[in-house]
């Protein structure tokens, strides 16, 4: 898990991802955002940008690299944030992005709620994950 990147990691981050940016002023700026991320081959292929909130946690960004998708990465870094936290978890997720519902589903998240037009006219489903 990393909360703060160090400058080569930041660096490993910036080249694999458009949102490098974004995702080190999230850091910088919201005392309750946490980062895990998988590497391989001194390399950052995925991450998963998250926000502990007191007695929750939620899902703000979660993205593997293209060419390193289904292979298990997103399934380890999402069995490691909810191993690690004994909290309930929701995120928000494109209804058209079936790989990613299925793979939330597959680790216990329920929809919701369903926000209308939230991605530019593709709905957006509420998921949530209660803890037991």
């Amino acid at each position: 898990m990393v909360q703060e990147l160090t400058e080569q990691e930041y660096y490993l981050l910036k080249n694999s991802f458009a949102s490098a940016d974004f995702l080190l002023k999230e850091l910088q700026s919201n005392p309750f955002a946490k980062l895990l991320v998988y590497k391989q081959n001194q390399k950052i292929i995925g991450y998963l940008y998250y926000s502990e909130i007191y007695e929750r946690v939620e899902i703000n960004q979660f993205e593997v690299d293209f060419i390193h998708r289904n292979c298990g990465i997103g399934n380890k870094l999402l069995k490691f944030l909810i191993d690690s936290v004994e909290k309930n978890i929701t995120l928000e997720v494109r209804q058209d992005n079936e790989s990613a519902i299925h793979l939330y589903q597959k680790h216990g998240f329920k929809k919701v709620a369903v926000r209308e037009g939230y991605y530019h006219g593709t709905d957006g489903i509420l998921m949530e994950r209660r803890i037991k």
